[in-house]
């Protein structure tokens, strides 16, 4: 006989037990526990810009709410914002793109999300060089792709090797992730090794590739950013840009990316964020149009900030016995090796926090069980007692 309905148990499906929740989050969440109990926590886990969006976005946001701009809209996005953004890419990236080539999203994670449900099912593989931001294999995984990683350490800058890229290819392969500069590790890809990297995906037509370009403007001095299609305008048809507005802009808050490529693709990605969260925000879009079309005078005084915050922490770190630092060429991460101290990067994380109070990220999120993330997106005085802390629990051990 069958049970109540208040008795009955609810089960989950597959893809939800299988679903692993953020680490980042999860640390995040313990450090704002500990310190809402009275203890003294530094922060060195964020990933977003301390920084206040520029009054010039909110403005036009703000003027969007007072003239209306409050109702449904296209599930595209606003055709004004897909237009800039896709002048965006011609002048600024060197890749001619149209409005119709772009999806304006729910921040950049969301891009990625459509494009995976839409390029990858059963039976497909998401070629992954690691370490990785941590959402890229859960994202594959909730399409029902399986994911191939493509390991690299320290020691080797943390440089996707287009040997190691070619043999891992099979004929299961359909899409390759490459994000630069990159979270965790900061690393820059060069236009040589972009080259280099085209040379095997000529070799397979049936591989895609993903570039997460969300840190484009974070770039530390002599290094600059190259997007694959305008390296390689042959592969062009089959190379997708993610980005989005939280990073450069300092807008985290606002949800607003975009995906750009392949017009059928891309299509076939509104089709779904129709059936899904239909339209962004809109009056939040018209900020994000004032933010792309306007000046980038607040972006590069942001990054020049970063720039400064990002080699306080590469110093101080490179600076303590028993760590290993590859200094990072953008974003606003560092990622040192800590395997020396004996302990696996969340025992090391957890009795961090503990013992002397400072959040950090463990590197197993990342792929990389050796190493532990720390941001420099917070103030020169929480960067410096972050590194006495960090000092002062190596020490101890």
């Amino acid at each position: 006989m069958l049970r109540p309905p208040s008795q009955r148990t609810l089960t989950l499906s597959a893809r939800a037990e299988a679903l692993q929740p953020s680490l980042t989050l999860a640390i995040a969440a313990k450090a704002k526990a500990l310190k809402a109990e009275g203890q003294n926590i530094c922060s060195l886990s964020a990933g977003e810009p301390d920084f206040d969006t520029p009054a010039f976005i909110c403005e036009a946001a703000a003027e969007a709410l007072r003239s209306g701009q409050t109702r449904y809209g296209p599930a595209a996005g606003e055709p004004a914002l897909r237009e800039a953004i896709a002048a965006k890419l011609s002048q600024e990236n060197q890749v001619p793109t149209r409005s119709e080539q772009v999806l304006v999203t729910n921040g950049g994670k969301q891009a990625l999300y459509n494009l995976f449900q839409v390029l990858l099912g059963p039976g497909d593989e998401l070629l992954l060089p690691a370490p990785y931001w941590l959402s890229y294999p859960e994202i594959a995984r909730l399409a029902g792709a399986s994911v191939r990683l493509l390991p690299s350490s320290a020691a080797e800058g943390f440089r996707l090797d287009p040997a190691q890229l070619e043999a891992a290819i099979t004929p299961a392969s359909k899409l390759l992730v490459l994000n630069s500069p990159s979270n965790p590790t900061g690393m820059v890809l060069s236009r040589q090794e972009l080259e280099a990297i085209a040379a095997v995906l000529r070799r397979h037509p049936q591989v895609a590739v993903v570039c997460d370009e969300i840190y484009e403007f974070l770039l530390a001095p002599g290094h600059t950013h190259h997007s694959l299609a305008a390296v390689a305008p042959d592969l062009a048809d089959r190379v997708f840009s993610v980005n989005g507005f939280a990073k450069g802009w300092a807008m985290t808050g606002w949800r607003i990316g975009w995906l750009a490529g392949n017009a059928d693709v891309v299509k076939a990605a509104i089709a779904l964020q129709s059936q899904s969260t239909s339209n962004v925000c809109s009056f939040a879009q018209f900020g994000a149009l004032a933010a792309i079309s306007g000046s980038r005078d607040c972006v590069h005084a942001m990054a020049e900030r970063f720039n400064e915050r990002r080699q306080l922490l590469s110093d101080g770190l490179q600076a303590i016995a028993g760590l290993q630092l590859l200094p990072p060429e953008g974003a606003f991460y560092a990622f040192p090796d800590v395997s020396s101290t004996g302990l696996d990067s969340m025992t090391f994380c957890n009795r961090l926090l503990d013992e002397h109070g400072l959040a950090v990220v463990p590197g197993v999120a990342f792929g990389d069980d050796r190493c532990i993330r720390l941001s420099c997106a917070a103030a020169n005085s929480s960067i410096e007692e972050g590194l006495h802390r960090l000092e002062r629990f190596i020490q101890s051990l």
